[in-house]
């Protein structure tokens, strides 16, 4: 996915890294770099909520509870799949 417009972070690297984003799992670096894409970028940010709220959605209702590896994997293929779908 791609605004169309020039950022010092690309869309598409910025969409890759939202989970480590909300996780805070970036270097203090990369965080504010991908902070300032998304305070510039409509698209992102839009998909950025959209991420943020499944997210606490998820964490409310499964508490601690692990998700199989294998069940990641088949949500992040069709999270993929629908970004593939919407830059069509």
């Amino acid at each position: 996915m791609s605004c169309g417009k020039p950022h010092d972070t690309d869309c598409g690297e910025v969409l890759e890294r939202v989970y480590t984003f909300l996780d805070g799992e970036l270097d203090e670096r990369r965080r504010a770099d991908i902070r300032q894409h998304l305070d510039e970028c409509g698209p992102c940010l839009e998909e950025y909520g959209l991420e943020k709220a499944v997210k606490q959605l998820i964490a409310k209702h499964c508490g601690c509870d692990t998700v199989p590896e294998d069940l990641r994997a088949k949500v992040l293929k069709r999270i993929e799949a629908v970004r593939s779908e919407m830059a069509e």
